[in-house]
C-alpha cells in the first residue's frame, strides 16, 4: 500500500512538473535577478521622486477643492477647466494604491482628498452612478453615464476600501455595479453597452470614437469592466460578484479577443461581429495581463492555465507594434494599412507590465528583454526630468508632441500602476 501511494505521488509530481514546464520554458538566472532588481529600484525611484510628487503638487486645487482638470504641455495650470470623472477616479485609485504599496501617509491624505471630492460632487444622488464631468466649481457638467466612467469609479472605490475599510465607499461601488448590471448589460447577447443619459436611458452617443451605430460594443468598455470587476471581487467576494467576474472574463477572452489574430477587436455590433479592423497594440498588451489577474483572483486552476496561455498569444500579437528601440506604436488600421506611429505614455507603461507578466508565466528571456527595452525607451523619452512627471505623447523621433500633461484622460494611473506592479511583482 505504501509503495502504491508513493508511486501515485511521484506520478502526480511529474504531471505538475509537465504542466508548469508547458508554459515556463525558460528559467530565471542570476543575471535575470540582477536585471529585475535594478529595474525595480529605478522604477521605484522615478515613482517616488518624479511621478507621484508631480501630481501631488501640481494638481491640487486649493480654491475649489479636489484636483485641477488640466495642465497643458507648457506646464500651465487651467483652473477653470472641467474636471473629468475618469481623471478623478484614476487619481483616487493611484494614490490609494501608492499608500498600500509604499506606506507613505501623504498618499493616504491625497486619496482621502480624491474620495471626498468624488463622493461630494461626482456621485449622482438622484439617479446613482457618477457624472462624466463637473465644472471647475463642482457643478454637474456632462451628466451622461458612460459605462467606462462607472467602471473606473468602481475600480477606484475598491482600491480605496482596500486601504481604509471605508464601508460607505464599498457600498457606493456595489451600487454602481448593480446599476451596470440593471441597465448596461445586454440581456440578450451578453456584454455591456456604453452610453446612457443621466437617468439611465440608453443613448447612441459616440464617446469612444465609435464610427456608427453599428459599433454597439467596444473593447475599451469591456477591458475596463474586467479590471473594475476584478478589483471589486478582491474586496467583496460575493457569489454574484464572482459570477459576473467569470462572465466578463469569458466575454473578453472569447468575444473581444479575436481567436484568429489574437488581437483585441476594437468595435463590435450587438451580436459580436467585428465592425472595425483596428489593432490597438496598447490595449492588446494591457488586456493580456488584466485577464490573468482576474483568473488568478478566481483561484480556478484550470481557468488560470487557459488564460495564461491565451495571455501569451495576445502579448505576442501586441508585439507586432513593438519597435527595435523598445517603444510601442499606437495602432494599425488593417482596412487601410495606416499606422499611428506616435508613442503614448499609457501604451508604453502597459508594455512594461504586460511583458513582465508574460515573463512570469513563461520565464522566456525574450519577454524580459522587451520589458527592459521598454523601460530604457521610457527613461530616454517619456520622463520629464526638468518639470517632473511624464510627457503624454512623443513623436516618431522621441520628441514631446505638445499634448497636455494632465487632462480628462491623462493621469498617473497607467504609469503609476506600472511602477507599482513592477515593485510588487519583483518583490
Amino acid at each position: 500500500m505504501y509503495i502504491k501511494i508513493k508511486l501515485i505521488l511521484i506520478l502526480f509530481s511529474f504531471v505538475l512538473m509537465f504542466a508548469d514546464c508547458h508554459q515556463r520554458q525558460g528559467e530565471i538566472t542570476t543575471a535575470h535577478k540582477k536585471q529585475l532588481i535594478s529595474l525595480k529600484n529605478e522604477i521605484k525611484e522615478n515613482l517616488t521622486t518624479n511621478l507621484l510628487p508631480y501630481w501631488a503638487t501640481k494638481m491640487i486645487d486649493t480654491v475649489n477643492g479636489g484636483f485641477y482638470g488640466r495642465v497643458d504641455a507648457k506646464e500651465q495650470v487651467h483652473p477653470d477647466a472641467v474636471k473629468g470623472g475618469i481623471l478623478n477616479a484614476r487619481l483616487l485609485w493611484t494614490f490609494s494604491s501608492a499608500f498600500r504599496v509604499l506606506g507613505d501617509s501623504s498618499y493616504l491624505e491625497l486619496a482621502n482628498r480624491a474620495r471626498d471630492y468624488i463622493m461630494t460632487f461626482f456621485i449622482d444622488k438622484e439617479y446613482g452612478g457618477g457624472y462624466g464631468t463637473v465644472k471647475a466649481n463642482g457643478e454637474p457638467g456632462d451628466t451622461r453615464k458612460g459605462t467606462l466612467t462607472q467602471s473606473y469609479f468602481i475600480y477606484a472605490f475598491a482600491e480605496y476600501y482596500r486601504i481604509t475599510g471605508d464601508r460607505a465607499v464599498l457600498d457606493e461601488a456595489v451600487r454602481i455595479f448593480d446599476l451596470l448590471e440593471q441597465h448596461a448589460l445586454d440581456k440578450d447577447y451578453n456584454g455591456y453597452f456604453e452610453v446612457y443619459t443621466r437617468d439611465w436611458q440608453r443613448s447612441h452617443d459616440r464617446l469612444l470614437n465609435e464610427k456608427s451605430e453599428k459599433d454597439e460594443k467596444t473593447m475599451i468598455t469591456h477591458l475596463h469592466i474586467l479590471e473594475a470587476y476584478a478589483g471589486l471581487y478582491r474586496v467583496w467576494p460575493d457569489k454574484r460578484m464572482e459570477e459576473k467576474l467569470r462572465n466578463i472574463l469569458d466575454v473578453f477572452s472569447t468575444k473581444v479577443v479575436d481567436q484568429k489574430t489574437w488581437h483585441t477587436i476594437y468595435f463590435l455590433d450587438r451580436q459580436w461581429n467585428p465592425t472595425s479592423q483596428i489593432d490597438s497594440y496598447g490595449h492588446d498588451i494591457e488586456g493580456s495581463w488584466l485577464m490573468v489577474e482576474a483568473a488568478r483572483l478566481l483561484k480556478d486552476t484550470e481557468l488560470i492555465e487557459e488564460v495564461e496561455l491565451l495571455s501569451l498569444k495576445v502579448a505576442d500579437a501586441a508585439a507586432e507594434g513593438l519597435q527595435p528601440d523598445g517603444s510601442l506604436l499606437t495602432e494599425l488600421d488593417r482596412s487601410t494599412g495606416h499606422k499611428v506611429v506616435v508613442r503614448s505614455w499609457w501604451e508604453q507603461a502597459e508594455t512594461i507590465v504586460g511583458y513582465l507578466n508574460a515573463f512570469e508565466i513563461s520565464y522566456k528571456k525574450e519577454y524580459l528583454e522587451k520589458v527592459l527595452n521598454g523601460w530604457e525607451y521610457t527613461k530616454k523619452y517619456f520622463i520629464d526630468y526638468k518639470n517632473g512627471g511624464w510627457y503624454s505623447l512623443v513623436n516618431d523621433n522621441g520628441e514631446p508632441a505638445g499634448r497636455d500633461k494632465a487632462n480628462y484622460w491623462t493621469c498617473p494611473y497607467h504609469n503609476g500602476r506600472m511602477c507599482m506592479e513592477v515593485i510588487e511583482r519583483i518583490d
